[in-house]
């Protein structure tokens, strides 16, 4: 139901960027392309500029990417697919409509809802002159009661144009409803799709805030600024979900304390129960609902006993920031990055060399670490094709924006809007 709603009301809304299409982004640089690299080397967005790149090394480019810039603000996301790509495609074609759906549907509630108050006031004051009126009154304040029900704080403050927590929340339980109807209805004809999944980093910058939210293992690192010195200190703002790092794992034993194999060691790797990597996602719906974890999906999915309760989870881990003069610029990245960078060498190249170019730099930089790590030369591993190339690194999605307080304190609207979205295949 609450997808059917949201699809409804997006046939009234446009983006940001009206559509994303070429001719209506206005600030952005020419894309270029090397060999399996895709990158915007640089462009302006509502608080500042940006660099972008992507590298294949799947036969299907698994990673999406989008920056969305207006008015009202700034999402940026990155989604790390895997199983295919159709999951992080359909996050990048939903959650923004998503989240802007939302604000828009509580900005109509919070009308509403003062629209029924004031009815209700004045029918109230005259029902001595009708029974019919007084029977009006009661219905319309039940109405309110009903309206109320839904977080009335989080909408009063949406309906002033104020981003909140709530408000992401809702976006992404929408796209999951959505994807898992998607899954639902191909079951049929393409049942793989319940195997389907996608890592979810978004940031969202409103007046003087940043919102992080997060589900899987990409991450967001903040450049800021040290004193007058000169520095720059790394900053990680996201929460990752991978089952590797000791709190999920702590996590996932509270959440199935019954389950002796929540968590299992492979080869080195910890894998919630022994498949998969991460406990948090978009899509995976054969990990959260038992009906998709059958005949005819491949038997490396299926679970011995019985599921009693989801496994995975779609709700992300959400994060608040002020910002601060300070806050130089953000890094937001699939793992493919991280893989082989470290949070503080990150931040090291972006801040010693010209913005221009800055994504692009850092792929190339995990790419020459990758090739080290296998005792090649860096000109040999690009010279390997894709699908070969996911033996030595991962897709890898890098987006660098540059932070202009001069520009978010005076807010966006006087700004040119832009819709960008990185490729769907090389």
């Amino acid at each position: 139901m609450l997808q059917a709603l949201m699809n409804l009301l997006s046939l009234c809304l446009r983006p940001f960027g009206n559509g994303g299409s070429e001719s209506s982004v206005v600030g952005v640089s020419r894309e270029g392309k090397d060999g399996l690299l895709w990158y915007r080397d640089f462009g302006k967005y509502g608080s500042g500029e940006f660099s972008m790149a992507v590298v294949q090394a799947n036969q299907v480019l698994e990673d999406q990417s989008q920056i969305e810039s207006g008015p009202l603000g700034t999402l940026v996301g990155v989604y790390d697919g895997h199983g295919g790509p159709e999951a992080a495609r359909y996050v990048c074609d939903h959650l923004f409509t998503n989240f802007q759906g939302f604000r828009e549907l509580s900005k109509y509630w919070g009308n509403l809802m003062r629209s029924l108050e004031r009815s209700a006031l004045e029918t109230r004051f005259y029902s001595h002159l009708s029974k019919d009126l007084a029977s009006i009154t009661s219905r319309n304040l039940s109405y309110v009661g009903i309206l109320r029900l839904c977080d009335y704080a989080a909408i009063a403050a949406e309906t002033r144009g104020i981003v909140t927590v709530e408000t992401i929340q809702r976006a992404f339980r929408a796209t999951e409803e959505g994807f898992t109807a998607l899954v639902s209805d191909q079951w049929s004809t393409r049942p793989q799709m319940a195997t389907v999944g996608a890592c979810c980093l978004v940031g969202v910058i409103h007046q003087q805030t940043l919102f992080i939210a997060n589900l899987g293992d990409s991450r967001v690192v903040l450049g800021k600024k040290v004193g007058n010195t000169g520095g720059i200190a790394a900053i990680q703002l996201s929460t990752e979900h991978n089952a590797n790092l000791d709190a999920i794992r702590q996590e996932l034993k509270e959440l199935h304390p019954d389950d002796p194999n929540i968590v299992v060691l492979k080869h080195g790797v910890w894998r919630v129960k022994g498949i998969i990597q991460v406990s948090r996602s978009i899509g995976d719906v054969y990990m959260k609902h038992a009906r998709f974890n059958r005949e005819p999906i491949q038997a490396k999915f299926r679970l011995p006993e019985p599921m009693n309760m989801p496994i995975m989870s779609a709700s992300p881990t959400i994060l608040s920031h002020l910002l601060h003069p300070n806050d130089s610029f953000l890094i937001f990245a699939s793992d493919g990055l991280w893989e082989h960078l470290s949070n503080e060498k990150a931040v090291d190249i972006v801040h010693s060399n010209p913005r221009a170019g800055s994504a692009k730099r850092l792929v190339k930089a995990a790419l020459q670490e990758a090739a080290r790590k296998r005792e090649m030369r860096y000109s040999d591993l690009r010279k390997i094709d894709k699908k070969v190339r996911r033996h030595f690194h991962d897709d890898i999605t890098v987006i660098v924006l540059f932070l202009n307080h001069d520009l978010i304190s005076r807010g966006s609207v006087q700004n040119p809007p832009v819709s960008i979205r990185s490729a769907l295949e090389h």
